[in-house]
């Protein structure tokens, strides 16, 4: 299982992330990104793949997108179910996985926000999941994901990382009015690319005494910007952008230089060759 397949996670989701967030500026904006996005290749219908709790989900819907919404975890289709459901929005979201999903109709616009991509941990199952989505899409349809461009520096430190090595990540208020506390050892495989431990959460009471205490895993892979120009050609695209965070900073695709200025979220636009 994933951190993200716990009820628990799923019910503190959206809790947690607007503290992590809150001093990164490189989801600043990310919303409106994806809207701009819905607006020139949405015409045919979206699908967001693992929509999460449903932030760029709903947020298309409720201005007007036609979208759905796919996760493969069950329990964070359910959160975001109940969103729509508060919003009076009538959308179609299901848990399914994103290398065997189909919701019987095909789109324009494929979305995988934020880490999603990252979430499939070897390269055969990146492969399978981009090969199943151009089958979802309409001739000349457009996905985008994201990866980050892998960093040394943070890849020496985390090999060095034990599984009981663990740092403070943030503090937040769950949705039981508690205080709770997040730290995470993560260590990196060199040979797989794979980011692999634990999340750790402690729930405190008013007196600041832990009355509960989480393990929870997590397992990421790393995608090195010349393997997303083989996979997009291997399974049958172009890259058309790549973006580098929400901001509309492209990066010059003529450039491999570019790699080495900026440590990036980068937003791939990749278009389905017919």
């Amino acid at each position: 299982m994933d951190l993200h397949d716990f009820k628990d996670v799923a019910e503190n989701y959206d809790r947690y992330l607007d503290v992590m967030y809150a001093g990164e500026d490189h989801h600043e904006n990310f919303q409106e990104f994806y809207l701009n996005l819905a607006k020139q290749y949405g015409q045919g219908g979206v699908v967001d793949i693992a929509c999460g709790t449903g932030a760029v989900l709903l947020y298309l819907a409720e201005r007007g997108i036609e979208i759905d919404g796919t996760d493969l975890s069950e329990e964070m289709c359910k959160v975001a179910a109940a969103k729509a459901e508060k919003m009076k929005l009538q959308l179609n979201i299901y848990p399914a996985d994103m290398t065997k999903f189909s919701s019987g109709r095909k789109y324009s616009l494929a979305i995988i926000a934020r880490s999603g991509f990252m979430h499939l941990p070897e390269q055969k199952l990146q492969i399978e999941a981009l090969k199943n989505i151009r089958e979802q899409l309409l001739p000349g349809g457009i996905l985008t994901f994201n990866t980050f461009d892998p960093w040394p520096a943070v890849q020496a430190q985390q090999m060095a990382t034990g599984p009981d090595d663990y740092s403070f990540r943030l503090e937040y208020v769950n949705s039981d009015g508690n205080k709770e506390k997040i730290y995470n050892a993560i260590s990196y495989n060199i040979y797989t690319q794979q980011m692999f431990g634990n999340w750790k959460f402690e729930t405190y009471d008013e007196e600041g005494n832990v009355i509960d205490e989480r393990i929870r895993p997590l397992l990421m892979r790393e995608t090195y910007r010349s393997e997303v120009f083989l996979l997009a050609e291997l399974c049958g695209y172009e890259v058309l952008d790549i973006y580098r965070g929400y901001n509309g900073d492209k990066e010059d695709l003529s450039d491999p230089d570019t790699a080495a200025e900026y440590e990036s979220n980068l937003i791939w636009i990749l278009r389905k060759k017919d």
